[in-house]
Protein backbone atom coordinates (compact mmCIF):
# COMPACT_ATOMS: atom_id res chain seq x y z
CA UNK A 1 0.00 0.00 0.00
CA UNK A 2 1.31 3.81 -1.05
CA UNK A 3 1.67 6.22 1.31
CA UNK A 4 -1.23 8.54 2.35
CA UNK A 5 -1.06 11.92 1.36
CA UNK A 6 -1.22 14.30 4.09
CA UNK A 7 -2.19 17.73 3.29
CA UNK A 8 -0.62 20.65 5.11
CA UNK A 9 -2.63 24.17 6.03
CA UNK A 10 -1.89 27.37 7.65
CA UNK A 11 -4.35 29.16 9.40
CA UNK A 12 -4.97 33.02 8.36
CA UNK A 13 -3.71 35.07 8.45
CA UNK A 14 0.09 33.93 7.75
CA UNK A 15 3.09 36.00 6.59
CA UNK A 16 4.86 34.79 3.25
CA UNK A 17 7.84 33.89 5.20
CA UNK A 18 6.03 31.23 7.24
CA UNK A 19 4.28 29.84 4.65
CA UNK A 20 7.68 29.54 2.73
CA UNK A 21 9.36 27.85 6.29
CA UNK A 22 6.47 25.04 6.10
CA UNK A 23 6.99 23.95 2.57
CA UNK A 24 11.01 24.05 3.21
CA UNK A 25 9.73 21.59 6.32
CA UNK A 26 8.19 19.47 4.23
CA UNK A 27 10.40 18.96 1.42
CA UNK A 28 13.50 18.86 3.69
CA UNK A 29 11.11 15.62 5.18
CA UNK A 30 10.53 14.21 1.39
CA UNK A 31 14.36 14.70 0.95
CA UNK A 32 15.18 12.55 3.80
CA UNK A 33 12.76 9.84 3.18
CA UNK A 34 14.31 9.59 -0.08
CA UNK A 35 17.64 9.31 0.40
CA UNK A 36 17.14 6.89 3.80
CA UNK A 37 15.04 4.95 0.79
CA UNK A 38 12.83 4.08 3.87
CA UNK A 39 9.35 4.69 4.37
CA UNK A 40 9.34 7.32 7.31
CA UNK A 41 6.21 7.54 10.19
CA UNK A 42 7.75 10.98 11.14
CA UNK A 43 7.23 10.32 14.75
CA UNK A 44 10.19 10.77 16.83
CA UNK A 45 10.56 9.64 20.45
CA UNK A 46 12.83 10.76 22.78
CA UNK A 47 12.47 9.35 26.32
CA UNK A 48 8.45 9.84 26.88
CA UNK A 49 8.73 13.16 24.24
CA UNK A 50 7.01 12.15 21.23
CA UNK A 51 7.10 14.50 17.83
CA UNK A 52 5.10 13.60 15.34
CA UNK A 53 6.00 15.78 11.97
CA UNK A 54 3.27 14.80 9.85
CA UNK A 55 0.33 15.67 12.03
CA UNK A 56 2.56 18.68 13.90
CA UNK A 57 2.00 17.58 16.98
CA UNK A 58 4.29 17.01 20.43
CA UNK A 59 3.17 14.30 23.51
CA UNK A 60 4.80 13.84 26.52
CA UNK A 61 4.02 10.47 28.54
CA UNK A 62 0.36 10.51 26.00
CA UNK A 63 -0.14 13.95 26.97
CA UNK A 64 -0.65 16.72 24.37
CA UNK A 65 1.61 19.57 24.16
CA UNK A 66 0.26 22.66 22.73
CA UNK A 67 3.22 24.31 20.65
CA UNK A 68 2.72 27.52 18.03
CA UNK A 69 3.13 26.77 14.63
CA UNK A 70 6.56 29.19 14.56
CA UNK A 71 7.59 26.71 18.11
CA UNK A 72 6.82 23.80 16.10
CA UNK A 73 9.33 24.93 13.20
CA UNK A 74 11.70 25.28 15.58
CA UNK A 75 11.63 22.23 17.45
CA UNK A 76 11.54 20.26 14.10
CA UNK A 77 14.45 21.90 12.50
CA UNK A 78 16.76 21.42 16.01
CA UNK A 79 15.13 17.93 15.39
CA UNK A 80 16.23 17.59 11.94
CA UNK A 81 20.33 17.22 12.98
CA UNK A 82 19.59 16.22 16.10
CA UNK A 83 23.31 16.86 18.29
CA UNK A 84 24.61 19.18 15.74
CA UNK A 85 24.26 22.93 16.71
CA UNK A 86 22.67 25.70 14.78
CA UNK A 87 23.71 29.73 14.78
CA UNK A 88 20.87 32.18 15.73
CA UNK A 89 21.44 33.44 12.60
CA UNK A 90 20.62 29.95 10.54
CA UNK A 91 17.62 29.58 13.00
CA UNK A 92 16.26 32.80 12.14
CA UNK A 93 17.15 32.30 8.19
CA UNK A 94 15.66 28.65 8.17
CA UNK A 95 12.46 28.95 10.86
CA UNK A 96 11.19 32.96 10.37
CA UNK A 97 13.04 33.26 6.97
CA UNK A 98 15.13 36.04 7.00
CA UNK A 99 18.73 37.06 7.71
CA UNK A 100 19.41 39.22 10.47
CA UNK A 101 21.08 42.11 10.05
CA UNK A 102 22.20 43.39 13.39
CA UNK A 103 22.82 40.83 16.63
CA UNK A 104 19.31 41.73 18.47
CA UNK A 105 17.36 40.58 15.56
CA UNK A 106 18.46 36.87 16.60
CA UNK A 107 16.70 38.02 20.40
CA UNK A 108 13.29 36.30 18.88
CA UNK A 109 15.26 33.05 18.49
CA UNK A 110 16.30 33.16 22.18
CA UNK A 111 12.57 33.99 23.40
CA UNK A 112 10.63 31.36 21.38
CA UNK A 113 13.93 28.68 22.99
CA UNK A 114 12.55 29.86 26.03
CA UNK A 115 9.20 29.12 25.50
CA UNK A 116 9.72 25.82 23.87
CA UNK A 117 11.95 25.04 27.34
CA UNK A 118 9.18 25.77 29.25
CA UNK A 119 6.72 23.80 27.48
CA UNK A 120 9.45 20.76 26.98
CA UNK A 121 11.24 19.92 29.77
CA UNK A 122 11.38 18.90 33.20
CA UNK A 123 13.51 21.96 34.53
CA UNK A 124 13.49 24.40 31.85
CA UNK A 125 16.55 26.41 33.91
CA UNK A 126 18.50 23.00 33.60
CA UNK A 127 17.33 21.74 30.14
CA UNK A 128 18.11 17.93 29.16
CA UNK A 129 16.62 18.37 25.50
CA UNK A 130 17.35 21.85 23.95
CA UNK A 131 21.02 22.36 24.84
CA UNK A 132 22.66 25.69 24.63
CA UNK A 133 25.60 25.55 22.16
CA UNK A 134 27.80 28.13 24.03
CA UNK A 135 29.40 30.51 21.66
CA UNK A 136 27.24 28.93 18.70
CA UNK A 137 23.81 28.99 19.45
CA UNK A 138 21.45 25.85 20.09
CA UNK A 139 20.96 22.02 19.62
CA UNK A 140 19.01 19.35 20.05
CA UNK A 141 20.55 16.24 22.15
CA UNK A 142 21.55 13.29 20.00
CA UNK A 143 18.90 11.37 19.03
CA UNK A 144 20.11 7.55 19.35
CA UNK A 145 18.69 5.35 16.90
CA UNK A 146 17.47 2.11 18.82
CA UNK A 147 17.66 0.11 15.55
CA UNK A 148 21.35 0.96 15.30
CA UNK A 149 22.50 0.82 18.77
CA UNK A 150 21.03 -3.06 19.01
CA UNK A 151 23.51 -4.31 16.47
CA UNK A 152 26.28 -2.56 18.11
Amino acid sequence: MGRLKRFHYVVKPFSPKELEARIRCVLRRVEKDAVAGIPNSGVISVGDLRIDTNKRQVYCADERIRLTGMEFSLLELLVSRSGEPFSRGEILKEVWGYTPERHVDTRVVDVHISRLRSKLEDDPANPELILTARGTGYLFQRIVDPVASEGA
